[in-house]
């Protein structure tokens, strides 16, 4: 089959961290310091699976660092790699609408990658549906319920893919405990803890409280993973979310008044094949986390069922390095490889980073080709964006919660889902 697909063009929104590992300052502190997007895909345009690539942010200026940077620590790192990419703004341009342009220029059956600030999710992605575009979202898909429905409905209107970037989905412990919770019975109690170290404000301090939260940015992703393992056999009900607060407002990080550091969501679930079973999550994520801890994001769940649980501690995974002057690490191989390969390509293939673009770029080539169609991959475990609605159900119903301090019900409307 792979013979008879045809290549895709793909247009990359966003120039920061995730996308090419430059900051703006430098390359990231994080664990991403060649980023994962933009590699991945020249990588898939090496093995054939995407041709053109296009890149989008709202300022032209910052593009000949990014050029650089892309030059020196992946081009001059791993052998046979084509970096090159058409970028949007043009030249010193400032533009918060180059989007449009960008994919102005695309035709119906490309693709659009989109990792920006999470409030501008919901305009870009709308705007390349509409005009039968293939779109990866990152998470969270959109900040409120209703964007995310709409996108459901505009997806499916014109016959393309969408998928929101749940990469932890085809993390390998992940999805073996997702796998193992089925024989578990009926759900009990879940937990989670996501976080990241302080640094993580410097990267994110044009937006962190303003324009999102860390409950959004982290706590989207144990909360996909919970609703993935839930099916059809559960429903969240009810939303109670606390924050803390003093850490991200304070020197040196002087972010908005209102960020908060750590929030909390409290989740009431009911069983939709039992009816005197509930089961209760408690989701968790912050950015104030103790920088020096060797590892740059804690994470681990705790789900137990009726006959049994399951614990996965994926901010250790037996795999630790010491180095003169900076210290212990723990590195997470399975998420991104950037050591070469002995024949000094790119290796990182086998990662969950990795695979969560490529199993989007697989989909929407073989829409293209008319093996299949988008509501196919509905059935598959894949993160789509029909199959990741009520974890923006949760995240929007966790911010309401906070901005008015009271409990936010979930309940079903129709074909969707309403906030109350």
């Amino acid at each position: 089959m792979e013979a008879n697909l045809s290549k895709l063009n793909c247009l990359m929104c966003g120039t920061g961290e995730y996308t090419t590992g430059w900051t703006g300052a430098g390359a990231s502190q994080s664990d991403k310091k060649v980023g994962v997007v933009g590699l991945t895909l020249f990588d898939l345009r090496r093995l054939g699976k995407v041709n053109a690539l296009s890149m989008v942010g709202t300022n032209g200026a910052k593009f000949p660092d990014i050029r650089a940077h892309l030059q020196s620590k992946i081009a001059d790192v791993y052998k046979d790699f084509d970096v090159g990419f058409k970028s949007y703004p043009e030249g010193d341009k400032q533009d918060t609408e180059a989007y449009k342009t960008a994919i102005d220029a695309l035709k119906p059956g490309d693709a659009v990658i989109i990792f920006t600030p999470d409030n501008t999710h919901f305009a870009i992605a709308l705007y390349a549906l509409e005009r039968k575009l293939h779109v990866l979202l990152t998470k969270p898909a959109t900040q409120l319920l209703e964007h995310h429905q709409k996108l459901i409905d505009v997806a499916e209107k014109n016959g393309v893919v969408c998928f929101v970037e749940h990469h932890k989905r085809f993390d390998p412990a992940y999805s073996d405990a997702r796998g193992r919770a089925q024989a578990l019975g009926e759900f009990n109690f879940f937990s989670s803890w996501m976080s990241q170290p302080k640094h993580q404000l410097i990267t994110f301090k044009e937006w962190a409280g303003r324009d999102s939260d860390i409950s959004y940015y982290l706590n989207s992703h144990h909360i996909d993973i919970h609703c993935w393992i839930m099916g059809d056999k559960g429903v969240p009900t009810r939303v109670v979310a606390s924050a803390s607060k003093g850490i991200a407002t304070s020197e040196p990080f002087n972010c908005v008044p209102q960020a908060e550091d750590t929030i909390t969501l409290l989740v009431d679930w009911e069983s939709t094949t039992s009816a005197k079973h509930r089961g209760t999550a408690v989701y968790t994520a912050s950015w104030t986390a103790p920088m020096g801890a060797g590892i740059h994001s804690g994470q681990h769940f705790h789900y137990m069922g009726a006959k049994g649980d399951v614990h996965v501690d994926q901010a250790h995974r037996g795999y630790d390095v010491t180095v003169d002057g900076s210290g212990l690490a723990f590195y997470n191989p399975f998420y991104m490889k950037y050591t070469p390969s002995e024949t000094g390509h790119f290796d990182g293939q086998r990662g969950y980073g990795y695979i969560s673009i490529e199993k989007f770029v697989d989909a929407a080539r073989m829409v293209n080709a008319g093996v299949a169609k988008p509501a196919d991959f509905d059935k598959q475990g894949l993160p789509t964006i029909l199959n990741t609605v009520l974890t923006t159900a949760i995240l929007h119903a966790g911010r309401i919660s906070l901005d008015e301090k009271r409990p936010v019900q979930i309940k079903k409307q129709g074909n969707g889902w309403a906030l109350e």
